[in-house]
């Protein structure tokens, strides 16, 4: 694992492969962004390192960490797309407050109250767990013979 100096910081380059955000963009909001130039979309993306250079002490590059869109899921209604829009804002408020607007890392924590709320009306992991493995049972029991 690559070591940088503790003043070092590296700049952040996205890769092409961008597979997952166009998987999770509806036909009309791919449009919707050709048609608009301009126009936003709000997505939650996990980003993943995938290479890196410039860490090395003898080596004259300055440091840079290429990363990759792994997994990208995309607001679909005006609702979502406001609750992440402010869940957005909140994390920059708390960063502003802290002081810590320039800083790289984990950074602040408190948006959880505001995607909680937001999205109290959706699946949690296990009832969508459980929802496939009834559908699974269900897709077992009346296939053809």
């Amino acid at each position: 694992m690559p070591k940088l100096a503790k003043d070092a910081v590296p700049e952040v380059k996205v890769d092409a492969g961008a597979a997952a955000i166009e998987a999770s963009l509806s036909p009309e909001q791919r449009r919707g962004l050709f048609e608009a130039p301009g126009s936003t979309v709000y997505a939650i993306v996990a980003f993943t390192s995938k290479s890196y250079t410039g860490h090395a002490d003898d080596e004259d590059k300055d440091p840079q960490v290429k990363v990759r869109v792994t997994e990208c899921e995309v607001a679909r209604t005006d609702e979502e797309a406001a609750s992440l829009a402010e869940a957005k804002r909140a994390m920059w408020r708390s960063r502003r407050i802290d002081g810590t607007l320039d800083e790289v890392g984990n950074g602040p924590r408190g948006a959880a109250g505001v995607l909680d709320a937001a999205f109290a009306g959706h699946p949690s992991e296990d009832e969508y767990r459980q929802r496939e493995a009834a559908k699974r049972t269900r897709d077992l029991h009346n296939a053809p013979r």
